[in-house]
């Protein structure tokens, strides 16, 4: 079996595992002590792996560094990497998403708060706004949702630049379909039952917590709603609930199985202000379907009660396997899609993402 990195950013620094030939993984000293680590992605386009880390340096401001040497030594760029114009009169609060781009060598988008999309050139090293999403007038009506206003998800085509899905919290999916430029509000059936009756399927303002794709079926995409597990079949023109066998249909993270997109896995957690496991039972729920029917696995993961609570972005899955990381520091790993789970590390600060990746 091949090598995996695991690269996992908490609320006190950066941690990554790896695993030899389908070992044990072995979990390295921690990076960036104290600093919180809301964003990690992991560049395999080239030989040489790149590994990006949106960090939080307190007083001193959120920032991206990264790394060529497989986390040996870091790098940032000269001034600040994410940074909004002055012109918009806003500031970074922070880097929630950094996601390399599919279909073109060099480039990386980057998800902030306030909410707005940024896209580098440089594998990452420096990142400029971008504005058609920035101008949208929807944007002053937006809404922060508990997380604040974090533009959190970036769903990029796999072999058209053209064509990009991004997810705000608590604005809702919103779509381009020429390179950016324009943006359409796309949250068609998507059901907002925090609203009064008779306005609760808006065109925009849905809590929308986190959008999963597979790249060989890029118009399929299923979406994790703040009350709804939802599907769409053309990337995002209008959706329909595939929850109503799961325990709960709310949660925070969904991720599509690296080789099947039939294959989805939730987290489902007590709604809405408990957000601990259903019956304090930590379960994944995964459906081979689209969403037709969903099963409960639980095989390694520890018994009942638990009381933690999985991030939007602390679950990930790849061809290195699935992968999820809890709120009281444990991270899970499955390699046969989920029927069982072990133990990666434990006693971590809050873990708040988590990438993997074959080496």
């Amino acid at each position: 079996m091949s090598d995996v990195m695991l690269a996992i950013g908490t609320r006190k620094g950066l941690f990554l595992a790896r695993s030899a030939g389908g070992g044990a993984f072995e979990v390295e000293p921690i990076r960036f002590s104290t600093v919180g680590v809301p964003s990690v992605a992991i560049d395999t386009r080239t030989a040489t792996p790149r590994l990006l880390a949106g960090i939080e340096y307190g007083h001193f401001g959120p920032s991206v560094t990264y790394s060529d040497d497989l986390g040996a030594t870091w790098q940032e760029a000269r001034q600040a990497p994410v940074a909004f114009p002055e012109k918009t009169g806003a500031t970074l609060t922070r880097v929630w998403q950094l996601t390399p781009s599919p279909s073109e060598p060099d480039v990386v988008w980057a998800g902030a708060e306030p909410a707005a999309l940024f896209r580098s050139e440089d594998r990452g090293v420096t990142y400029e706004l971008v504005e058609g999403l920035w101008e949208h007038p929807h944007r002053e009506l937006w809404q922060p949702g508990g997380g604040g206003l974090c533009l959190h998800t970036i769903i990029p085509h796999p072999t058209d630049p053209r064509i990009m899905g991004i997810a705000v919290s608590a604005a809702g999916f919103y779509r381009t379909l020429d390179g950016g430029v324009s943006w359409e509000a796309a949250n068609q059936g998507i059901r907002a039952p925090f609203l009064p009756e008779g306005q609760q399927y808006p065109e925009f303002g849905q809590c929308v917590h986190k959008v999963g794709m597979h790249a060989s079926r890029p118009d399929r995409l299923f979406l994790q709603h703040h009350f709804g597990v939802y599907r769409s079949d053309d990337f995002g023109g209008s959706w329909h609930d595939v929850g109503a066998s799961l325990p709960s249909d709310f949660g925070f993270p969904i991720v599509v199985h690296s080789s099947r997109p039939d294959t989805a896995y939730v987290l489902p957690l007590r709604a809405d202000m408990d957000r601990t496991p259903v019956d304090h039972h930590l379960r994944v729920y995964r459906t081979d379907d689209a969403g037709a029917s969903w099963h409960g696995f639980d095989r390694g993961l520890p018994e009942p009660p638990v009381h933690a609570t999985v991030l939007r972005d602390a679950m990930t899955a790849s061809e290195a396997g699935v992968y999820f990381g809890t709120r009281d520091g444990e991270v899970y790993a499955s390699r046969d899609d989920g029927e069982s789970w072990s133990l990666v590390a434990g006693h971590l600060p809050d873990v708040l993402s988590v990438r993997a990746a074959v080496l």
